[in-house]
This record gives C-alpha cells, structure tokens and sequence, in this order.
C-alpha cells in the first residue's frame, strides 16, 4: 500500500514497472556512421556496394589494359609479336633492345629533348604570364579592368583563324623556329579566368592589411596571393605542361626541320603513319640511323611520349578539386 501511496505522492519519480528475470531483451547497438560519410548519407547497400565495385573495375580495366598491352609489347622481342599477331598480351620473351634503340642517340632521342625544353619553357612563360594577367584582372580598379577582361572572353569564343595566324607567326619570323612552338599558344583565356576567380577569393582584408603596412601589388602578390593559390597555380602548369608535351599541330605546321620536330610529330609521323625519315630510304635501318622499324620500336615511342605525363599526374591531382572547381565557381 505504501508503494501505491508513494507512486501517487506529488513530484515523487514513477516507479519502473518490474520485468519478470529472463525477459529482458538486449539492447540493439546504434550502427556507427562512418566519418568520412554525410550525417544525410545512408551507407550503400550490399547491391550497390558491388555494383559500385563492378562498375569502376570495368572502367579501370578500359583505360589500363591498353596502356599495359603497349608497355608490354615495347619489352618484347620483334618474334614474340610476330607469334602474338601484333599487340602482345600475354607476357613470353622479354627485352628492352626496342628502349636502347630509341635512346642511343637519334631522332627520338632528340626529339624527346626538344620535347622537354619546349615544355619546361613554355609551361613557365605560360603560368607566369597568366598569373600576371589573372592577378590584374581580379583588382576592380586596376587599369582597363572591364576592356580587358572582355578581350579576353571574345577569344573564348572566336578565333582569327588558321590562315591569319600563320601570316602573323610568318611575319614574326618565328617559321622554323621553336618559339613557334610557343608563342602562339603562350596564354589560355580559359587557365586566367580559372586564376582571376581564385585570386578573388583572396579575403581582401587580407589585402588591405598588408597595403595598410606599405605593401605594394608586387610584394602582395609573391608574399601573400601566390602562397594562397598554390593549388590553382599547380592545376594551371599542369594544364599547360600537358598541352605543350602533347602538341604536334604548330610543328606540322611551323617547323620545316625534322630535327627540330617535337616527340609527338616522331609519333604521328614515324609510328602512326609508318612515314620513313628523310634520307632513310627505304627497308628495315636502326633508330638511331634513320627510320623507326619494328612494333616494339613503335610501342617503346609511344611509351616514351605517354608516361612523362603520367608521371607528373599524380603530384598535382589532389590540388584538382581545390584548384579548378573552386576557381571555377569563387567570385
């Protein structure tokens, strides 16, 4: 009774109601969320998981399955692919003769060097110059702000042409040489717009700051706007560096000397058109003598003009959400 009394006594606490011994259930344990996994995200299903899996393993396979056919057969001897009917895929008889050929000394050996200069040249005239040119635009009241900005989206959408712009790099003097294959394509309108609107998202109390303390737009563009873009910069050179590496139009188009030839137009000349050197004539003749022979010869170019960037890649892709699609949609 006085049990009753004291449930019914004002502001005592209910009394738990009494559960038979054994009847008790167990409590269910509140499945974790993963961390890195949005509060709104539910975890995938098991079909989904494994759908997910199937999907991008197929697409993995696409992209490295040719890649490791051409590195496999650039290894080969010239009787395994004659034996595999062309492209090897499955790994026999091993060299790197078709390497020592291509690198002993002749024109792809050359080649690959004026590749390199003409991408390691041009990736920094490219940057620096857009890194001005975006630092300038992204400053309301800097000089012609507006008219500029404005040229610079007509050439998005507008070009002079083909014929124009070979008169132009002709009247330059620039045919035949390697600046041709440089200057005329030096700035990207589409590369400064990506750093014009990252160096918009500059805090300008930052900016004001430093004028405040005797800065000038030099000092705060390398002490303060560089350091804080490092990974629209990044994503830019590498934009750059790539289109410079794999560019054989202005050499087909500007340059008369096969020596002066970049490691893409040997790719498209000498192993996708099977063209012989000049003065090679005709017949089976060593690389470095003359004419490019053999798949493993070919494969072992296009190796050559393939993995410099693949190489490269991975150093700059975790700045690639940072820098362009914050570039893209700051400001």
């Amino acid at each position: 009774m006085s049990g009753q009394v004291s449930q019914l006594t004002p502001g005592a606490a209910p009394t738990p109601p009494v559960v038979p011994f054994g009847s008790e259930r167990p409590a269910r344990p509140r499945p974790r969320r993963p961390t890195h996994r949005p509060a709104w995200e539910e975890p995938p299903s098991k079909a989904g998981a494994v759908s997910k899996f199937v999907i991008l393993a197929v697409v993995v396979l696409t992209v490295v399955f040719p890649l490791y056919t051409v590195v496999l057969t650039s290894v080969s001897t010239q009787a395994e692919t004659i034996r595999a009917g062309g492209l090897v895929t499955i790994p026999g008889e091993m060299t790197l003769n078709a390497y020592t050929q291509i690198l002993s000394g002749g024109v792809v050996t050359r080649a690959a060097l004026v590749s390199v200069g003409i991408t390691a040249v041009g990736t920094v005239l490219s940057t620096v110059v857009s890194v001005l040119a975006a630092y300038g635009l992204s400053r309301p009241g800097s000089f012609m702000h507006r008219p500029i900005l404005f040229v610079f989206l007509i050439t998005m959408f507008f070009g002079a042409g083909l014929i124009p712009t070979y008169l132009l790099v002709s009247g330059l003097g620039l045919i035949n040489s390697y600046w041709a294959l440089i200057l005329p394509g030096a700035v990207s309108a589409f590369n400064v717009l990506i750093l014009r609107n990252f160096f918009m998202g500059v805090e300008p109390a930052i900016l004001d700051a430093a004028r405040i303390d005797g800065a000038g737009d030099w000092r705060i563009l390398r002490a303060i706007v560089l350091p804080m873009s490092k990974a629209a910069i990044a994503v830019v050179a590498l934009f750059y560096g790539v289109g410079y590496w794999n560019a054989f139009f202005n050499a087909m188009l500007y340059i008369n000397d096969n020596e002066k030839w970049p490691i893409q137009m040997v790719l498209r000349s000498y192993v996708l058109q099977g063209v012989s050197l000049p003065g090679g004539g005709t017949g089976t003749v060593d690389v470095a003598t003359g004419v490019v022979t053999g798949l493993p010869v070919q494969m072992a170019v296009m190796v050559l003009a393939v993995v410099p960037i693949l190489l490269v890649y991975p150093f700059v892709q975790r700045h690639f959400t940072k820098g362009v699609i914050f570039g893209a949609i700051k400001g």
